[in-house]
């Protein structure tokens, strides 16, 4: 048998002697065990080549490697093999190692000290976020359109540490050999690094990592051809023999900074594979041939990058992605407080400015960004424009912000202390002049994706060095210097090349006759100005990840009259834009296709019409919106219109409400849009089937962020259900999804629940009105059995019957996460009650459970009872419309003296009578938990109205009692009015159509002038009068806690009316009183109106 040496090349195909296979064989497993370690030491002596074969190969392969090990073979004669630390002339020996790692450690505080990142403004570390991968937002969208489409909202992730970034997630995980970390233009990567960086340098973080080696690849692009040794033997001088050093047993940390700086992609499919790092290959081949482990292999990789280039490495070589969160509100705050430590007011109205527009603070929660506003934002705050620029402020467009930007960097306020201002007369000249210089690099790197740029591609650009050491350059394009001794430039913030390179594409497309975008200088038959705007619009369109998003915003953006005024002294011939403006506006308009999905290109368009101010289009479909007439809007700008506003409407923020106005085309042209909704409501529309199918792929994305969906109300049956049970398999954002009022049946409803048997995110499902029947409560009780986190279940109206209220109930005896079950009119009767009283003996979860409309008699009445007697978890009960009796109400009574949690109970529309409700008021009086008591509509007398009262004087936990539509009449009101002198913690009280005239509103009148809890008094529907009216005014002249007061239809006439609101002159409380149907005329209720108004103008009339 043949077996090669791992790692020796050399002499392939050598065999084994039979003596030593007979020594292969004798071997322990314990021998075998200690192998990989004896063998990094021998490479560790002999100087073998890194990453060949380290603990790995079959058991014979090592045997052999221990053979020659014992043997004496590999350099070391035949001396018995040495460790490391006890070989005083090894370069990894205590003394040699401790002092080269050392050095190494200084070597990088010096390299990071002086870092302007690090020295630069930031409220704290940014927060890494534990992620699966990348969306396809991050793959082909912009930044900005990232945070806009997700409206700045982070994807729910386990949080991260920065010193348990390489470590294992669990006691049975391995640590990660590649790592990943994105985050989008200017979120804070290299700081990030640097800062590690740092701290590790110090001992404060990774003390496991023997050596942390950072490289950026700002640094890396300035060689064409590399071997591994020679990149870390030149970048790190201090480590010594880099074989040496990566083969030793600690771990290595190789850090990988920029990776969307790379010049050249990086290709895995076509890259040949190396194993020997001595061997010389192009850069990019290089780093591929280190994720992959081909070199290096031991070494741990951390890698930065944007989104968008970390896609070129292949999902199954990365070990950990992480995400950089960007800022929060506090976050932002401090920021900018800290921007300006000696003056509060520049800091104040800089956050007010941005908290007040949402588009702006949405992008500040990017940190370099967020500084870059502060820093413009601060400099319009110091420099109050004069009458002429008064009305350019505060700024309304991300044009009009950057070119505030850019007169504070011509003032030279933005420059660094210590340098001269330039005089006044030379700013125009030299302002034109930096940014035709920086606006050509920065054009021709957006064009070349290039976003670092080098001294050659200065020169091939005719680029002035000497001009980019001025102050006002500084405010736009750093320098740093590269392992290389070379220099490298890039600009502060990506947004700031699009936007010098939209300022220099403006100026030279009213000269050219070539296409700017091309080298081939062949001219065009029809020049001007217009004609390259098209062509960029045309670019900016077919430009599939987006680049040219925001510069073609800005370009719009300097076609807008603040614009031309703000820039017109420095950059711009004033007037200029009126020529180009109305016809860019319709040129806009045309880019956008019909029948053609709304894509992000396509609302990108209606940013740039707002960044040139033509805001109709928008403004005609927010208004269309807000009125409930989209229905007629469906071409294709009102598509993208609706689109642009689900992203930036505050409206929409918090829900997207296009009910009653999609039709099956439109939302299919809207689907790339809706991803991003957080709560989508959709009521309405006559959605069928097919529809379903649509938004099931919505709802099935990665990118999804919906979390709320209604679709009350349209024509889905069970295909559409299990549409929609597909997507519920695989999704992880929804949390809400309301069905009521379709056609879904038992087939829909066993679809949903087999995905509710999956799926861990979904907490509230409504299947209301959709004949799911008894087998479909079947499904959804089988589903409640194994599912965890759904805790809202509505099912009224689905004829359930008794036996599904039984399946149910055994459901909610194994079930402890359900909070909320809704089964009102759904004919359970007494055999489904008694079933659920058997379970709420058991469950401990149920708070809330909704039996209205079931066909309860006192039977099942006295089981609930029963159960409650022993539950302690059900706060609320609806037993509203049901047959309860005064039998019943006894069994209420008893279970109400027991229980001590329930808090909501209603027993509108029963058949208590006197009787039934007299046990339930002494019941009320021991009660100390019940908050709420509905007994409309019992039949409820006088008598019953006292025993009430008494129990209002004992009670100290009852809020709201409603007794309307129950003839009390006068006696049973003064008696409940006499319980609030006493009481104080009733706050509402319900007496609409309850018979009571004069003498009781003047009982209630004089209880209000003691009672100082009571906020709700309703008393619509009786016959108080002007004489009852004039003792309620009494009582509100000094009645300071009512807040609500109905009279509506009281036979007030104009003279009750009159002492109503004139008494409201000492009550400044009140907030809302119903005047309606009193007979009070015309020219009365403007009478009132004026003097209610005058009287408490706070306080809100209905006549």
């Amino acid at each position: 048998t043949e077996m090669g040496i791992p790692g020796a090349a050399a002499r392939p195909g050598r065999s084994l002697s039979r003596g030593s296979r007979q020594q292969s064989r004798a071997l322990s497993s314990q021998l075998l065990a200690v192998i990989p370690d004896s063998m990094r030491k021998q490479e560790v002596r002999t100087g073998g080549e890194a990453g060949q074969g380290h603990g790995t190969g079959s058991p014979a392969e090592q045997v052999k490697a221990l053979m020659d090990l014992l043997a004496g073979k590999g350099g070391q004669g035949s001396q018995a093999p040495q460790t490391p630390d006890k070989m005083p002339d090894s370069p990894l020996g205590p003394h040699g190692n401790d002092s080269r790692i050392q050095r190494h450690r200084e070597a990088l505080l010096s390299r990071a000290g002086g870092s302007r990142e690090l020295s630069s403004v930031s409220p704290g570390l940014p927060t890494l976020l534990l992620v699966e991968g990348l969306t396809d937002l991050q793959l082909r969208e912009h930044d900005f359109t990232q945070v806009e489409a997700t409206r700045g909202r982070w994807r729910p992730a386990r949080a991260i540490a920065l010193d348990r970034l390489f470590l294992p997630l669990s006691r049975v995980s391995i640590p990660p050999r590649v790592s990943i970390t994105i985050g989008m233009a200017g979120m804070g990567k290299t700081t990030l690094v640097r800062h590690f960086v740092r701290l590790w340098a110090r001992g404060q973080v990774s003390k496991d990592f023997s050596l942390v080696l950072p490289l950026t690849f700002r640094d890396l692009n300035t060689h064409e051809k590399l071997c591994a040794d020679r990149l870390i033997r030149s970048a790190f001088p201090h480590v010594g023999e880099p074989s040496l050093a990566l083969a030793a047993p600690s771990r290595v940390l190789l850090i990988l900074d920029g990776l969307d700086e790379c010049k050249t992609p990086l290709d895995f499919s076509n890259t040949v594979a190396c194993t020997d790092p001595r061997r010389e290959i192009q850069v990019d081949h290089l780093i591929t041939n280190i994720i992959r482990g081909n070199l290096f292999p031991e070494v741990s990789v951390w890698i930065t990058s944007r989104p968008s280039a970390a896609g070129q490495i292949p999902g199954g070589l990365v070990d950990r992605m992480t995400e950089i969160r960007g800022f929060n509100e506090e976050e932002i705050r401090l920021c900018l407080e800290q921007m300006f430590p000696e003056d509060q007011t520049v800091s104040g109205w800089v956050l007010s400015q941005v908290r007040a527009d949402r588009a702006l603070y949405l992008m500040c929660t990017v940190p370099a960004f967020c500084r870059l506003v502060g820093s413009a934002l601060g400099y319009l705050c110091r420099n109050r424009p004069g009458p002429r620029d008064a009305e350019l402020w505060p700024p309304r467009t991300l044009c009009e912000l950057y070119s505030w930007y850019l007169r504070m960097a011509l003032s030279g306020e933005g420059q660094e202390k210590g340098k001269a201002s330039p005089r006044i007369e030379q700013v125009a000249h030299g302002g034109r002049k930096m940014v035709g210089t920086l606006g050509r690099l920065a054009f021709h790197g957006l064009v070349k994706k290039k976003y670092v740029f080098y001294e050659q591609d200065m020169k091939a650009l005719g680029v002035d060095l000497a001009l980019l050491q001025g102050a006002p350059c500084s405010c736009f394009l750093q320098r740093e210097e590269t392992l290389a001794s070379s220099a490298a430039y890039c600009f502060t913030h990506l947004s700031l090349q699009e936007f010098v390179a939209a300022v220099y594409y403006y100026g030279a497309s009213k000269k050219a006759i070539f296409d700017l975008f091309t080298e081939s200088g062949v001219s065009w038959p029809r020049l001007g100005f217009l004609t390259h705007f098209r062509s960029a619009a045309q670019r900016a369109m077919q430009a599939e990840d987006g680049r040219l998003d925001v510069f073609l915003r800005f370009l719009s953006g300097l076609l807008s009259p603040r614009v031309n005024a703000l820039l017109a002294s420095s950059l711009l011939a004033p007037g200029e834009h009126q020529g180009y403006r109305a016809q860019v506006a319709e040129l806009l308009q045309g880019c956008l296709r019909p029948d053609a999905v709304v894509c992000a290109r396509a609302v990108n368009i209606l940013h740039c019409l707002h960044e040139l101010q033509h805001t109709e289009l928008a403004h005609s479909v927010q208004e269309a919106m807000e009125s409930g007439a989209l229905a007629g809007l469906t071409g294709p700008l009102h598509r993208a219109a609706l689109a642009y506003l689900l992203q930036v409407s505050d409206a929409c923020a918090q829900e997207a409400n296009p009910s009653l106005c999609l039709s099956q085309g439109v939302l299919q042209s809207l689907l790339p849009q809706l991803l991003y909704c957080q709560s989508l409501r959709l009521d309405a529309n006559q959605f069928q089937d097919p529809v379903m199918d649509l938004l099931g792929s919505v709802l099935s994305g990665k990118d999804c962020r919906i979390q709320k969906i209604s679709l009350a109300e349209n024509q889905i049956s069970n295909k559409g259900a299990k549409a929609l049970a597909r997507s519920l398999l695989v999704n992880r954002s929804l949390t809400s999804l309301d069905l009521r009022s379709n056609s879904i049946g038992p087939q829909g409803a066993k679809a949903l629940a087999d995905a509710l048997k999956i799926n861990r995110t979904l907490t509230s499902l409504s299947l209301q009105s959709n004949t799911i029947r008894e087998d479909g409560a079947g499904s959804m009780a089988e589903a409640l059995v194994s599912n965890l986190t759904l805790s809202v279940l509505h099912l009224q109206k689905n004829t359930i019957g008794p036996v599904g209220a039984q399946r149910m109930a055994d459901a909610l005896k194994q079930n402890r996460n359900l909070k909320e079950l809704m089964l009102s009119s759904n004919s359970i009767g007494d055999g489904g009650t008694k079933a659920l009283a058997e379970a709420l003996k058991v469950n401990q979860g149920l708070e809330n459970l909704d039996l209205q409309s079931n066909s309860i008699s006192d039977a099942g009445v006295a089981a609930l009872m029963g159960a409650l007697c022993t539950n302690r978890t059900l706060l609320s009960l609806n037993l509203r419309e049901n047959s309860i009796s005064p039998e019943g109400a006894r069994a209420l009574a008893h279970a109400l003296c027991t229980n001590s949690t329930l808090e909501n109970l209603d027993l509108t529309a029963n058949l208590l009578h006197d009787q039934g409700a007299q046990a339930i008021a002494v019941a009320v009086g021991e009660n100390r938990a019940l908050t709420s008591l509905h007994l409309q509509w019992n039949f409820i007398q006088a008598g019953a109205a006292k025993a009430l009262g008494q129990a209002l004087q004992l009670n100290r936990s009852l809020t709201s009692l409603d007794l309307q539509e129950n003839v009390i009449g006068d006696e049973g009101a003064s008696a409940v009015a006499s319980a609030l002198k006493a009481n104080t913690a009733l706050t509402a009280l319900y007496l609409q159509v309850a018979s009571i005239g004069a003498p009781g509103a003047q009982a209630l009148g004089e209880a209000l002038a003691v009672n100082r809890t009571l906020e709700i008094l309703d008393l619509r529907g009786n016959s108080i009068g002007v004489a009852g009216a004039k003792a309620l005014a009494s009582a509100l002249k000094v009645n300071s806690s009512l807040r609500r007061l109905n009279l509506q239809e009281n036979s007030l006439g104009m003279d009750g009316a009159i002492c109503i609101a004139t008494a409201l002159s000492g009550n400044h409380q009140l907030q809302h009183i119903n005047l309606q149907g009193n007979h009070i005329g015309e020219s009365g209720a403007r009478m009132i109106s004026e003097a209610i108004k005058t009287n408490a103008p706070t306080c809100t009339v209905e006549m």
